[in-house]
């Protein structure tokens, strides 16, 4: 007899009156017994968050609310959420869902509207942002927001989200 994580079992023969005695595991047992703990993984349960960002929000990226959500689907503008990568459902607006295990702790909010609040990036170059319409007046350097330290709180990245600034596609050098 074993248990399903293999922590436990025991080995039984059945004597004379056929009631089970418990003996030695024999070695002909031992691997499968241990083969059985080593495949057993921690289980967890898998959060997934699923939100959108709808005009009022969009509007506040750009002039054109629309302009970015077609920025969005010809993957021009990488959407994330509090760093997790997420998944951006087909149609109209911008839907996504991301594993709430990938993001930082206290990464949601609220508001008396009621409505939940979700961290949502979008990133992108100067250039398309601009050409979408963005609030080009309020572009700055990232050096000058990482140098402002007043108002911030660091939070640690996960190392296995992938950087928002790099591409997502890796090209070689010659």
């Amino acid at each position: 007899m074993v248990s399903t994580t293999g922590e436990h079992y025991g080995y039984f023969e059945l004597d004379e009156g056929l009631k089970p005695q418990e003996k030695e595991l024999p070695v002909a047992l031992r691997e499968s017994v241990a083969r059985i703990k080593e495949n057993c993984e921690p289980a967890l349960c898998t959060v997934l968050f699923m939100g959108g960002a709808g005009g009022s929000l969009r509007a506040g990226v750009t002039e054109n609310p629309v302009k970015l959500t077609h920025s969005v689907r010809d993957a021009l503008t990488r959407v994330t959420c509090g760093g997790a990568p997420v998944y951006v459902w087909p149609g109209g607006g911008i839907t996504f869902m991301a594993d709430v295990t990938r993001m930082p702790q206290n990464a949601f909010g609220y508001v008396p509207t009621p409505a939940l609040v979700a961290p949502i990036e979008f990133t992108l170059k100067l250039a398309d942002y601009a050409a979408l319409g963005g609030y080009m007046d309020q572009v700055r350097p990232l050096t000058t927001i990482v140098a402002q330290k007043e108002g911030r709180q660091r939070v640690a990245a996960r190392t296995d989200n992938p950087w928002p600034l790099e591409s997502s596609v890796k090209t070689k050098k010659k």
